[in-house]
């Protein structure tokens, strides 16, 4: 699990460009969006589509999506729990 958190940090800093941040700036249960990394709804989109060509998990509810972007620790337990690639 503690690979998958690190390659999601690694992930999201590149889709993201999110340059001036590195990993060990980004704590597992930061808030992605509001007041931890501060992402916003273009972000999201991107990280929806990451998800879908990384993992093969494709989102649809924006209600599902708000709480799986609630942190790096609940994002990679729900990839853990549903990835199909």
């Amino acid at each position: 699990m503690e690979a998958l958190k690190k390659e999601l940090k690694e992930k999201i800093i590149e889709q993201l460009n999110l340059e001036d941040l590195t990993i060990e700036d980004i704590e597992d249960n930061d808030a992605l969006f509001g007041d931890g990394l501060g992402l916003d709804s273009i972000d999201a989109l991107e990280l929806i589509v990451m998800l879908d060509k990384d993992y093969g998990i494709k989102l649809t509810d924006p209600a599902e999506g708000k709480e799986i972007f609630k942190s790096i620790a609940v994002l990679s337990s729900y990839i853990a729990e549903n990835r199909i690639k």
